[in-house]
């Protein structure tokens, strides 16, 4: 009976996901090792039919030809943005094309998810919000995938109900040569305080040393400190968050752990644990386990699952909350632009 049930299950399982079909027809512009590694995954995962891969070169294209058969392949942004039948356009390519391209996009009409950074400024950002609302683009989204993170949005939950009292954010990685460290890899930390605290005051900068930073910000119910960094090593980087609330410390460690430990307390104000000593107790609120399930893959804890299966519920008129939209990365890009102007 028990395997029975089991059987069953699994089948539930297996016929739901496969339900869920996309109808309309997508294009991908650009097809880098950020691009093959997080999010050509997941659109064959979920089935997307893509009609184009649009790419620089005809050199590069003669080998994507091969490898997805079915899928046009060509160098011609026009010609993708020219067919009508193309709902949606996801935009990968090298940092510094995404704003043309994207605006291109937009004032087709189509509409638009771009990987970070969208743009280099706020002015170009707002270009791109009014693009939006000129042309009726019906979706427009960045792909600042840790919104979409199951640690982030647990987390941002819990602190919806709890009085803060302070924050701890380390981002530390090593050099990083090949393009702008502020908009390719410094924008994820800023935009995940800015996600879970508010609008922030800028209170303090200060440089150290080559590649580093450290920030004091405050935001409506709490103040927070940053150390931004590429003067570390990339075989031991890594991104940690300390909240500190009246409840107890939240120890998240992006994208896979978050964790909550109970403060002690305290009677008549005599704190109980120099009075008896227990063992404080460790609540483990996500964690990525071995298990080979979509939800301890990376791509899935890392969000880049949640934030593409957003944008084509989006596209094809299904209920969907779309965290990054160009409005909500605003207080994004004027923190940037009050740190290093443009």
């Amino acid at each position: 009976m028990l395997q029975q049930l089991i059987a069953r299950y699994k089948r539930l399982r297996t016929e739901h996901f496969l339900r869920q079909t996309f109808q309309c027809s997508y294009a991908f512009v650009g097809m880098g090792q950020h691009s093959l590694t997080n999010l050509y995954p997941v659109l064959s995962h979920l089935g997307v039919r893509l009609k184009y891969i649009c790419v620089a070169t005809e050199r590069k294209g003669s080998f994507i030809a091969h490898r997805y058969p079915g899928t046009r392949v060509t160098t011609s942004l026009a010609e993708v943005l020219g067919d009508d039948e193309v709902r949606g356009v996801f935009v990968a390519t090298s940092p510094s094309a995404h704003y043309p391209i994207a605006l291109q996009v937009l004032q087709s009409g189509k509409s638009l998810f771009v990987e970070k950074p969208p743009c280099t400024s706020l002015a170009q950002l707002d270009s791109l919000i009014s693009a939006r609302q000129r042309h009726g683009s019906s979706v427009a989204m960045v792909g600042l995938q840790q919104r979409y993170a199951p640690a982030v949005v647990t987390l941002r939950k819990r602190l919806c109900r709890e009085h803060l009292v302070s924050y701890d954010l380390h981002y530390l990685t090593g050099t990083y040569p090949e393009g702008d460290a502020l908009l390719d890899l410094f924008i994820h930390p800023l935009d995940l305080v800015v996600h879970l605290f508010g609008k922030p005051e800028v209170i303090a900068c200060q440089q150290v040393g080559p590649g580093g930073m450290l920030l004091m910000l405050r935001h409506h119910s709490i103040t927070g400190t940053l150390e931004l960094s590429t003067a570390y090593a990339w075989t031991t980087a890594e991104e940690r968050l300390t909240v500190h609330s009246t409840a107890g410390i939240y120890q998240l460690s992006i994208p896979d752990e978050l964790a909550f430990e109970p403060l002690p307390r305290s009677v008549g104000g005599i704190p109980t644990e120099k009075l008896w000593t227990r063992g404080r107790t460790t609540q483990h609120l996500h964690c990525r386990s071995m298990q080979p399930v979509m939800a301890c893959n990376t791509v899935y804890t890392q969000g880049y699952y949640g934030e593409i299966e957003r944008f084509l519920h989006a596209v094809e008129g299904r209920p969907s909350h779309i965290a990054t939209s160009l409005e909500n990365v605003r207080d994004t890009y004027q923190l940037i632009g009050q740190l290093w102007p443009r």
